[in-house]
């Protein structure tokens, strides 16, 4: 058979599209988002290329309409677990050995589906699913994971280029095998394009994926699953189990065969994930890779100099964009006593704007959160800040979950930096702003450095260079994406790769080549062309 050096395509990022009133695709997404709400679906789970339908099942509902029924999802039992453990061992021995050039035709066949015939219904199943705008379904369920899909193609094909020296006496090659074994993805619920990229990423470089979903995002993997069936994934590549994550994850972490984590999710659960991995260490195969992005408390802080409008709309689109339920939302700023007062009622004046509702109704800025937990938690600590003598709401603080989980977007203004809503993540439309004195900016730049325990996003908006370099300097390991004059949020793959460090993960870089290469285990090999046959060397004389 012939062989070449081949060239994937070149990738480019997907274009986001407006949905404006009577343009084509909000008329499709509209129609695709009425036809899936008003007919319930059955997810099984997908193991060995099967649908497993174990009888045991839990209801899906809307968030902003949480009465209303949309499907049902199948639990899994351990055994099915160890099923998808052991189907993905056996579908390891050929899927591993399929030629690069194939498997990146899958993943680049998957991308063109999203863009093409499934981009509609994956943007509906997002905005049923996680109760999404249609601009934040876009730019993620499509645009994203399109992204993700196409700039891991090339970034595997630069990682195969990086060959060492050789010379003419020896060729020195390094091929990068998958890992030993499987590897385990956990998704969050907020991103449909984090769910799917956890999974596939791995499954690119030659691995197989048991891949657990989070149960608040079930609907929209479902579609994903749908798309990396028709894109030719063969079976047993990537299994997909929904249940008690407990039980799914230790029957995971107790085999041997055990290889990788690719995580996003809640800082407590992946430190206890790092502990049992640590705990059966022992019993392992291999030192299993452990990829985690996790938690945040995102900043913003603006200089005496910075444009007020623009510090305000950093704030109204960093914190309240998808109901603040993004890991990079701004949770936390600091404006400066000058700047404060046209700040402050930029900010009510936007928020005092902000429609709220069903993302059906396309005119909705703000929708629901994603379920009773978050908007328990929310309430407590708008509720707390509005008895606290130490805080105070400028605008928004109400909240209603008689028929979607509606939390305002609420402005807490605090004299105390270290106060509660400050330092906590909440991961909901709500920021906390401290007001400093314009000649302690030096001193609040390591406020904002010390308060949190995270170091996931940040942004500095300022007109003056000066400033702008000593909050870079000062701000260094305070986020692993750092903005300047801009919102904390939106990285676009290929363009800014994501991550953080401290609490917020091991900023392995989604959207990179870096995070690609934690799923391969390089094996260098020498081939010598004339092999010596005596050992004596010319020093023994």
């Amino acid at each position: 058979m012939g062989k070449g050096f081949f060239n994937v395509p070149i990738a480019v990022n997907e274009t986001v599209k407006s949905y404006a009133p009577g343009s084509p695709e909000r008329n499709t997404v509209l129609h695709a988002y009425k036809e899936m709400i008003n007919n319930k679906i059955d997810v099984p789970l997908y193991i060995n290329g099967k649908d497993i339908k174990t009888g045991n099942t839990r209801t899906m509902s809307p968030p902003h309409d949480h009465q209303h029924i949309v499907g049902t999802y199948h639990l899994a039992k351990q055994i099915h677990v160890k099923e998808a453990i052991s189907t993905a061992l056996e579908a390891r021995k050929t899927w591993s050995q399929m030629p690069w050039e194939q498997r990146a035709a899958i993943f680049l066949r998957a991308a063109e589906l999203i863009a093409g015939p499934y981009r509609a219904k994956i943007n509906a199943a997002t905005m049923i699913a996680q109760s999404k705008t249609i601009h934040q379904a876009e730019i993620d369920s499509a645009c994203e994971l399109i992204d993700f899909l196409r700039f891991n193609v090339q970034f595997m094909t630069d990682i195969y280029t990086e060959q060492p020296e050789s010379t003419s006496d020896a060729w020195n090659r390094v091929e990068y095998r998958p890992l030993e074994g499987f590897t385990y993805a956990v998704t969050p619920f907020n991103f449909t394009a984090i769910a799917g990229n956890l999974p596939a990423c791995m499954a690119l470089m030659g691995n197989v994926v048991v891949w657990k979903p989070s149960d608040s995002q079930i609907y929209s993997a479902k579609v994903i699953m749908d798309v990396f069936k028709e894109a030719g994934v063969p079976a047993g590549v990537i299994n997909v189990i929904f249940g008690d994550p407990v039980m799914i994850t230790n029957t995971v972490l107790e085999s041997p065969d055990f290889s990788g984590l690719h995580f996003t999710g809640s800082t407590f659960i992946f430190k206890e994930l790092w502990k049992q991995i640590g705990n059966n260490i022992h019993n392992y195969k291999t030192y299993p890779r452990i990829v985690g992005e996790t938690g945040g408390k995102d900043f913003i802080i603006a200089h005496k100099s910075a444009n007020p409008k623009q510090v305000a709309t950093a704030i109204s689109r960093g914190a309240f964009e998808f109901q603040g339920q993004k890991c990079s939302a701004a949770s936390r700023a600091y404006i400066p006593e000058s700047l404060w007062e046209d700040v402050k009622n930029y900010v009510i004046e936007d928020v005092n704007s902000f429609k709220m509702g069903s993302p059906e109704d396309m005119s909705n800025f703000i929708t629901a959160v994603i379920h009773e937990g978050s908007f328990d938690k929310l309430a407590k600590y708008i509720d707390q800040a509005e008895a606290d003598s130490d805080a105070d709401i400028v605008v928004g603080g109400g909240y209603n979950k008689s028929k979607g989980y509606f939390i305002e977007p609420t402005v807490i203004v605090t004299s105390n930096p270290k106060y509660a809503t400050m330092c906590t993540e909440l991961f909901g439309p709500v920021i906390t702003i401290y007001v400093y004195k314009d000649e302690d900016y030096s001193e609040t730049l390591k406020l904002v450095d010390e308060t949190s325990e995270y170091a996931l996003t940040g942004a500095i908006l300022s007109r003056d260079r000066y400033a702008i370099v000593e909050a870079t300097n000062i701000l260094q390991n305070s986020a692993g994406n750092f903005y300047i004059n801009d919102k904390p949020t939106g990285a676009v793959v290929g363009q800014q790769p994501f991550g953080g460090a401290r609490a917020s993960g091991t900023n392995d870089k989604a959207g990179s080549a870096q995070n690609l290469l934690r799923w391969v285990s390089p094996r260098l090999i020498k081939e010598t062309f004339v092999t010596p046959e005596d050992y004596r060397y010319p020093f023994l004389g």
